[in-house]
């Protein structure tokens, strides 16, 4: 057990961009957590460039999140696993907390020079393009050395059991978001009106990195097949990724550059949520995504696949519609029921919010983190 009455925890992540759906979890767990008697720093390791870095103080600021920002020039930069020592002994941490593969396996080293409790979070493989699936397999490798695994959805667990990890070790925590922050503020035809889009026309969005687990392409596509049939609905996407230029030439090619729009990376999301008539998460493969919780805290209405941890996130017609991955009939088919249902919408859209509040808070969601943290400091280490 630490000797300061109050444990300290520091996450660990590594960032090579702005960041993604973690960041949003991370970057808050120190606010909610200190109500539980913890407190909690975050360390991110970033390519040496200054934007990067800044882009993250400012969230953090904003989160009031204590934050360090740690160099990191590459797989032979060893000096890193001093440093993160170093920052461990000035902030006397008890539990390292990390959240990908490098920082899990940098973790393991530190531990070699600074006595520490090992927890990771796992929150989901899902791009496995490039080397990423060479990545994963490190993961995995490195995983059965923690002692405590948070995992954000089901499937995670389960992939941890079939590396052989005590079910004593592994945690089923969900994602939560800050349901004050994400809390409706606006009427759709307010927001659309604000965010200028046509408030007459029926708006679908999605959010999420432009890569090709997330289905956009097929959603474009979707959404272009039912404008051909007559229904006035417009999509509009944000977020940015490698297939961005792909998923222009197929806006491109269906003529539909006006209706259907890339908006980039936004920084506040919550005004095109509630401009929203739907929301549409079209992934293969997800964890339990942050977006989906943010749309249905904002009461729009959701269409998501079944893929993940969605399924406790969504119970079919009554706070959401799911379908299968990869099943262009029926998110076509889902799309239209909503659309021809607006009443049903609202209900939908009620429940969701409901749902969230209850199971999908920060503060349920910390209660839950402390007592793994607290349990872990009572026990002897691995």
């Amino acid at each position: 057990m630490p000797t300061d009455s109050r444990p300290h925890v520091l996450h660990l992540r590594v960032v090579a961009g702005t960041g993604g759906g973690p960041e949003k979890t991370i970057l808050n767990s120190p606010r909610f957590i200190r109500n539980e008697g913890i407190e909690a720093s975050v360390a991110y390791l970033c390519p040496p460039r200054d934007s990067i870095g800044e882009s993250l103080r400012t969230r953090a600021s904003e989160a009031d999140c204590p934050l360090h920002v740690l160099e990191d020039r590459g797989p032979l930069d060893l000096s890193l696993i001093f440093r993160v020592v170093k920052l461990c002994r000035n902030l006397k941490v008890d539990i390292l907390q990390t959240h990908d593969y490098k920082s899990n396996a940098l973790a393991w080293f530190v531990r070699k020079f600074y006595r520490v409790r090992l927890v990771t979070m796992l929150h989901g493989w899902t791009d496995l393009s490039g080397r990423m699936p060479l990545y994963k397999r490190i993961d995995q490798l490195v995983l059965p050395l923690f002692e405590s695994l948070i995992c954000v959805s089901p499937d995670l667990i389960e992939e941890c059991k079939r590396l052989r990890i005590a079910e004593d070790r592994l945690h089923l925590v969900h994602n939560a978001i800050d349901t004050t922050h994400f809390r409706r503020q606006y009427e759709t035809r307010t927001a659309k009106e604000k965010l200028q889009a046509n408030p007459d026309r029926f708006l679908i969005g999605s959010v999420g990195r432009l890569s090709k687990e997330k289905g956009f392409d097929r959603l474009i596509q979707a959404v272009a097949e039912l404008q051909q049939q007559g229904f006035p609905v417009d999509l509009w996407i944000a977020g940015d990724g490698p297939e961005r230029s792909r998923l222009s030439d197929t806006i491109d090619r269906y003529g539909c550059q006006k209706s259907i729009r890339l908006l980039g990376q936004l920084t506040d999301l919550r005004l095109l949520y509630q401009a929203m008539d739907l929301f549409v998460l079209n992934s293969t493969r997800e964890g339990l995504p942050n977006v989906l919780l943010e749309a249905m805290a904002l009461q729009t209405p959701a269409i998501a696949t079944q893929v993940g941890g969605i399924s406790d996130l969504i119970t079919p017609g009554k706070t959401g519609l799911l379908i299968a991955p990869e099943n262009d009939g029926q998110l076509s088919e889902a799309i239209r029921i909503v659309f021809n249902n607006p009443a049903y919408l609202q209900d939908m859209a009620t429940a969701a919010r409901q749902h969230i509040e209850g199971n999908f808070s920060f503060d349920v969601r910390m209660k839950k983190i402390a007592h793994i943290y607290r349990t872990l400091l009572h026990s002897p280490p691995l």
